[in-house]
């Protein structure tokens, strides 16, 4: 088995999101990779108006998912979903998806469509520039309240300006539909409500709930790593 792992919005070099979990991994002979993200400026190109958006990084994640025939497990963090959605559908070597603290949308939903319509506190919206990003003063109590301090100061170093256009793309596939799914509920998660968790939860196949702020796999990295091994 391997895992592909799917970052979520507004941060660049997944490898470092994902790395505590993916070390945990290692150690069990599980080999895992993280797709950069186009929309996020991780691909050469700026983010912005007229950079990659969300076909981008469907594409890079598709890519990613086609290397290898081997036996996969995709897991989605956040707007990571909205990407899984159509990235892994169709793809053979996908066995299982595990979506946290993500979105799961329909044929034809957009990010925006879960939301109501304006910018949450913790983001900053640029709209000439066509870029989003998390606040930086908000990143800590929003989103990582339950990871160390090493953790903390390193995280502000990997946020990215992101292509806002990606918020009101649209998925053109649903591979929940066809794949096994668990959906992991984060319930001390600051920036996806665990009741909105809850309702996108419904879409998946079976729940898990851990009590976990928004990034799991750096605040309890073994409880990712015993879910993958158990799926």
């Amino acid at each position: 088995m391997r895992v592909v792992f799917v970052h979520g919005a507004c941060v660049r070099d997944g490898s470092w999101w994902w790395h505590r979990t993916a070390e945990l991994l290692r150690e069990r002979g599980v080999l895992s990779v993280a797709p950069a993200l186009p929309s996020c400026g991780e691909a050469g190109l700026p983010a912005g108006a007229g950079g990659p958006g969300l076909s981008e990084d469907i594409s890079a994640v598709r890519q990613a998912l086609l290397d290898s025939d081997e036996s996969t497990v995709v897991v989605a963090h956040s707007y990571g979903g909205i990407v899984t959605a159509e990235a892994a559908a169709g793809v053979r070597s996908v066995r299982h998806l595990l979506l946290v603290s993500s979105y799961l949308p329909e044929v034809g939903q957009s990010l925006s469509e879960f939301g109501d319509g304006s910018p949450s506190a913790f983001l900053d919206v640029d709209s000439h520039a066509g870029t989003f990003g998390v606040r930086p003063e908000l990143l800590v109590d929003t989103f990582l309240q339950d990871c160390d301090p090493e953790v903390q100061a390193q995280a502000a170093d990997h946020l990215a300006r992101q292509s806002v256009k990606v918020t009101g793309q649209r998925v053109g596939a649903a591979a929940w539909q066809q794949l096994p799914s668990t959906y992991l509920v984060c319930t001390q998660d600051r920036g996806t409500p665990p009741s909105l968790q809850r309702e996108f939860a419904r879409r998946a196949d079976s729940v898990v709930e851990l009590d976990a702020g928004h990034h799991p796999f750096l605040s309890q990295p073994a409880a990712i790593r015993d879910l993958l091994l158990d799926l």
